[in-house]
């Protein structure tokens, strides 16, 4: 294990500051009071700060010694639209929103380990820490970019860490090259008449038709993509008619069915087949039924792509902290998307995995985007200290 003692003394007073974050979530691009909090902080650590980059984005600056080398950290901010479960004194306070993602402790070991390196300056250069908002829409690097991101703060490269429910707190897992997929968003609206249920042979059922698309679609993966590049098509939304505002409706078949979904992939030639596919199985079957189709798919982040030399370091600095045996540097690709992607893409970097524990719901085991969801608080040292040991390692006194 590394030294650090004094991280460790910084535990209960982060810890506070983690639930205290937890309890007031803010979704993409309304993290004010979290931004707030953020440039406060770095402000009275000594950091120059950068405010309203990407609209909420935060950036702290601080330099140590004459070199030119400089480097960027990495933290998201924001929080998820799901109401939390869970009952304990610091859940969220806000109603539908929750940190269901960790977000509040990623934010919290970066500022600790601000605190830290502001204080102590074990290396010689410049370093720049991005706390980015709206990475569950994975829109927040794109905004920052277009306020100058890359242009005022260039790095040689870009660090960044999540946490990971079901792999034990002290433990480490990175692969080189594509540990994340590419996130695509795909909308589908299908158009027909409206008719009462007992006629309907009189006009095309959109609901029926809806679900053979949904169920072809789900062929994709297995007969039309290579089963060796892992893939997955989603339908996480459906909408059919409204049994809210129209609830006499309910003996009226819907003239609209909309219906949304995302696709994460690896292999740009498969995210181009999975693409046309949807596309073609969506249209061919609305025309054989007489309905139409307005289909559209948008490109969002690219995959997440670790550069080799980076992930080394990576690496050494886990293993400088837990221990050889307990960092995994060769994981499986994970299928989830990250808008981390395109900092990586400009810059290089490595994006890395830190186990958030197996313990029963909200000590860690509790997957992410669940409403039982929480960060495992015993996680916050061994970041703060992943964070000090990589400047340390990337700029040396």
């Amino acid at each position: 294990m590394t030294e650090l003692a004094e991280v460790d003394l910084m535990h209960d007073a982060l810890t506070a500051l983690r639930r205290d974050i937890h309890a007031h979530p803010e979704t993409a691009f309304d993290e004010h009071r979290t931004a707030g909090i953020v440039a406060e902080k770095l402000r009275s650590f000594g950091f120059d700060v950068t405010t309203g980059i990407g609209q909420t984005g935060v950036v702290g600056s601080l330099k140590s010694g004459s070199s030119k080398r400089a480097f960027a950290f990495r933290a998201d901010m924001d929080a998820l639209f799901i109401e939390e479960a869970n009952d304990f004194d610091y859940k969220s306070t806000n109603h539908g929103k929750m940190h269901a993602c960790g977000h509040d402790g990623h934010t919290t070991m970066l500022l600790g380990a601000a605190e830290y390196l502001a204080q102590a300056k074990p290396f010689d250069g410049t370093l720049h820490l991005i706390f980015q908002p709206a990475e569950e829409t994975v829109s927040g690097v794109p905004a920052m970019a277009d306020d100058g991101l890359y242009e005022k703060f260039p790095v040689e490269a870009v660090y960044g860490m999540h946490n990971m429910p079901g792999w034990d707190v002290g433990t480490f897992a990175v692969r080189k090259g594509a540990l994340f997929g590419s996130l695509d968003v795909f909308e589908m609206k299908v158009r027909g008449t409206r008719a009462h249920p007992a006629l309907q042979h009189l006009s095309a059922d959109t609901l029926l038709v809806t679900n053979q698309i949904i169920g072809a679609w789900q062929g994709i993966k297995a007969r039309s993509v290579d089963p060796a590049v892992p893939a997955v098509v989603g339908v996480t939304q459906m909408q059919a008619g409204d049994p809210y505002n129209e609830p006499e409706a309910v003996h009226i078949s819907p003239d609209l069915v909309y219906v949304r979904g995302d696709v994460i992939c690896f292999g740009a030639s498969e995210r181009d087949k999975i693409e046309r596919e949807l596309r073609t199985i969506a249209e061919s079957l609305c025309s054989a039924h007489g309905l139409t189709c307005e289909f559209t798919y948008n490109r969002y982040s690219p995959e997440m792509v670790n550069t080799p030399e980076e992930t080394d370091i990576a690496v050494s600095v886990a293993k400088s902290i837990v221990g050889d045996g307990n960092v995994v540097d060769d994981c499986a690709p994970v299928l989830a998307a990250e808008d981390f992607a395109y900092l990586l893409d400009q810059w290089g970097g490595c994006y890395i995995l830190i186990g958030n524990g197996k313990g029963e719901q909200n000590r860690g085991g509790c997957m992410v985007h669940n409403p039982g969801y929480d960060f495992n608080d015993d996680v916050i040292p061994l970041g703060v200290k992943y964070w000090v040991k990589l400047a340390e390692t990337l700029m040396p006194k």
